[in-house]
């Protein structure tokens, strides 16, 4: 048996030929076919004033999908704390909590692209500060009971469907980060392992129960087809967008992550992204043993949705069945 995931920005470049209306829809399908075949999750994630379209509304999409799907669990990763107001945050967060009957996960990010809190108005100085307050007051609100914020007094409801609302794990690419995880999250994200130990050690220093050893589910790109080399060359384009993209905004931030501005040549050889047979993949997972999680990203660095469904097709036609359909 294989656990999965999906996972999706919804990036639109004008290179894919592909409107905003078609890309939304095969992201509902693609999770209602998930959730249909026993996947664990599907995630998404934020970004503002991005030229190819990346999602800003991840509450409305994570509705959507709640919506669409009857047990698979919805992940944020990450909504952008500091953009938001926090008490309308939590009426947001409460009424998504209630229709999907406690199924969507919430990890809350800092952010780190200037333009992005120059749009909102937002002192980028400010988010770490901003982050904190909106974990405060998320957790005062989804008691349900009245409570001063910024000086008036305020009342959130209804109250979320799980008893003090959804876990508030926080995101991170700094050791501060990590520390400020231990000091008021239910858990931390990196987008490093590296940064796991300032976690760990800052859990134990302030007597909390040790989260153990890092685990990593994997965020590279791997992508199915029958013919490998063809692949390569047809989705070449979008994994550079996507490497590049995410490499400027890093850049320009001083931000930590995975992605740099690369090459064809070196997006072959550099196994962040992975074109692979469906028979390469199952002797992978098989390998991975009771560990085993497979997390597909089919619309990556906007490919079309009908040449995602050829992955997905392959993934529930020839990987699946080899290893077991989870229950």
């Amino acid at each position: 048996m294989v656990m999965f995931g999906l996972r999706y920005d919804l990036r639109n470049p004008s290179f894919a030929g592909t409107s905003s209306t078609e890309r939304f829809a095969a992201a509902l399908d693609m999770a209602g076919w998930a959730d249909d075949l026993g996947g664990l999750t599907v995630s998404i994630s934020e970004h503002h004033r991005s030229d190819d379209g990346y999602l800003p509304s991840p509450v409305v999409l994570a509705a959507a999908i709640a919506g669409r799907t009857r047990r698979i669990r919805v992940v944020i990763a990450a909504l952008l704390a500091p953009l938001y107001d926090p008490i309308r945050l939590a009426e947001d967060l409460a009424v998504l909590d209630a229709l999907s009957a406690g199924r969507v996960d919430v990890i809350l990010g800092a952010g780190y692209v200037a333009g992005e809190f120059e749009m909102f108005g937002v002192d980028l100085a400010e988010r770490a500060e901003r982050l904190t307050e909106t974990v405060e007051t998320l957790r005062k609100a989804w008691t349900g009971e009245e409570f001063v914020f910024r000086g008036r007094a305020v009342r959130v409801t209804p109250r979320p469907h799980r008893p003090g609302g959804p876990p508030l794990v926080l995101g991170g690419s700094s050791a501060s980060a990590a520390r400020r995880a231990a000091r008021i999250g239910d858990g931390f994200l990196p987008v490093s392992g590296e940064l796991w130990p300032a976690y760990r050690q800052e859990m134990t220093a302030l007597g909390k129960q040790d989260p153990g050893e890092f685990m990593d589910m994997g965020a590279g790109v791997t992508y199915l087809a029958s013919d490998v080399d063809s692949a390569w060359d047809e989705l070449m384009p979008y994994f550079l967008h996507e490497s590049n993209a995410y490499a400027e905004w890093l850049e320009a931030a001083g931000e930590r992550g995975p992605y740099r501005r690369t090459t064809p040549e070196a997006i072959r050889v550099g196994g962040q992204y992975r074109v692979v047979t469906p028979a390469q993949q199952v002797e992978e997972l098989r390998a991975a043993g009771n560990m085993a999680f497979a997390l597909l990203q089919p619309m990556v660095g906007g490919i079309p949705p009908a040449r995602a469904w050829e992955s997905l097709k392959l993934f529930e036609h020839e990987v699946l069945p080899a290893l077991g359909r989870p229950s």
